[in-house]
């Protein structure tokens, strides 16, 4: 896939975009994100949530086996970072603060992601 300086740095150097500056986290529409690095498919639209955040927020992947976590323990925090399970680009974190039925957020980059609306 063709990917800018921007994305490489989130998804390689693991950097964060500031939040409300990314493209998706206002988006409302239908598509499945799939990742900016390798197209491997992610997260469904419909699985997405206003988390007043500025990322974008899902309940879940589109499949088990879409992710992969690790323990992230940068900045002084312990959160768990979510990455590309095809090419281990990191997308984000997930917290267990999210809405029924998962109760988790995946707090995901913009910069990560590429919408597909077919």
């Amino acid at each position: 896939m063709d990917i800018d300086e921007y994305s490489c740095s989130i998804l390689y150097n693991k950097e964060t975009e500031p939040p409300f500056s990314g493209e998706y986290w206002n988006y409302h529409g239908e598509g499945i994100f799939v990742c900016k690095g390798c197209g491997n498919k992610l997260f469904d639209a419909k699985d997405k949530f206003d988390s007043a955040t500025g990322w974008p927020s899902f309940t879940r992947p589109i499949t088990e086996d879409s992710v992969s976590t690790a323990p992230d323990y940068s900045h002084g925090m312990i959160r768990t970072e979510v990455l590309c399970s095809k090419c281990s680009g990191h997308l984000g974190h997930v917290f267990p603060d999210g809405p029924a039925p998962t109760y988790l957020r995946y707090c995901i980059n913009s910069g990560a992601l590429k919408l597909q609306k077919d």
